[in-house]
C-alpha cells in the first residue's frame, strides 16, 4: 500500500512537471500552432500570443492616437476581434501582420468616434519603473516621442513600424495596408520633418519608444480576458 502511494505521488509529481513544462514552453511554439490551440479554446495558447504581440499592437495604436490609455483600448478591441474572427485568418499571411492590421483599424475607428479629439498624455515618464532609466535617458525618450507625436499621423505610423518595431518595408505595408514605394516615401518625409540630431538619435536609440510597461501588458491579457468572459490562465513564463 505505501509502495503504490509512493509510485502515485511520483506519477502525480511527474504530471504536474509536465504541465508546468507544456505551459513554459508555449512560448516556443509557432504562430500557427497557437493560432489552431485558440481555436480549440485553449487560454493559454492566446495569452502567449497576446504576448508576443502586445509591444507591436500597442505601438501602432500609439502612433494613432498619441494616448497611452486610448492605445490600451485599441489593442484590448483588436483581440476580442481577433479572437472572434480567428476563423476568418488565412495561415496565407503572417498572423502578426494580420493582428497588427486589426489594432491598426480599432485605433482608427476609436479615433473617428471621439469627435473631441483625444488629448495628448504625456505620461511616459511615469509609466517606467522607478530607478529604471537614468534622467538623462528619460528626457532623451520624451523629447524623441514628443517629436514623433508632433509628425502627421500618416508619416507617424509608418515610422514606428520600420524605425521603432523594426519592421520591413514589406511587412509595414501589409499591416496599414500600403504599397512598398508608399512606405518608403513617408518614411522618408518623416525622417526629413525630424530634426537631424533627433532623426540620428531615433536611429541609433529606437527600441525603447514608446514602451509597452509589463504591468501594462499585464492588465490588457487580464482584462482581454474578462471581457471574453474566460477565466485567465495560470500566470505563465511567456511573457
Amino acid at each position: 500500500m505505501l509502495e503504490h502511494t509512493r509510485l502515485s505521488h511520483a506519477s502525480d509529481g511527474l504530471q504536474a512537471k509536465r504541465a508546468v513544462d507544456s505551459v513554459a514552453s508555449f512560448s516556443d511554439l509557432p504562430d500557427l500552432l497557437l493560432v489552431e490551440r485558440t481555436r480549440g479554446r485553449d487560454t493559454r495558447a492566446f495569452e502567449t500570443l497576446m504576448r508576443r504581440y502586445n509591444r507591436r499592437l500597442y505601438r501602432i495604436a500609439r502612433s494613432i492616437l498619441s494616448n497611452d490609455d486610448a492605445a490600451e483600448e485599441a489593442v484590448r478591441a483588436a483581440y476580442s476581434r481577433a479572437f472572434a474572427n480567428l476563423d476568418r485568418y488565412e495561415p496565407a499571411g503572417k498572423f502578426g501582420s494580420w493582428l497588427a492590421r486589426l489594432a491598426f483599424n480599432e485605433a482608427l475607428a476609436l479615433r473617428r468616434h471621439s469627435p473631441a479629439g483625444i488629448p495628448l498624455a504625456f505620461v511616459q515618464q511615469s509609466s517606467a519603473a522607478p530607478g529604471a532609466e537614468a534622467p538623462d535617458a528619460v528626457a532623451t525618450r520624451q523629447q524623441l516621442e514628443d517629436a514623433i507625436d508632433a509628425l502627421p499621423e500618416v508619416f507617424r505610423t509608418v515610422l514606428v513600424l520600420r524605425v521603432v518595431e523594426d519592421l520591413s518595408g514589406v511587412e509595414v505595408a501589409v499591416c496599414l495596408g500600403l504599397n512598398e514605394t508608399t512606405v518608403r516615401t513617408r518614411l522618408y518625409r518623416a525622417q526629413q520633418r525630424l530634426k537631424v540630431d533627433v532623426a540620428r538619435r531615433l536611429r541609433s536609440e529606437p527600441f525603447n519608444i514608446f514602451e509597452l510597461t509589463s504591468e501594462r501588458c499585464d492588465r490588457i491579457v487580464a482584462q482581454v480576458f474578462a471581457k471574453l468572459h474566460s477565466a485567465p490562465p495560470v500566470a505563465s513564463e511567456s511573457r
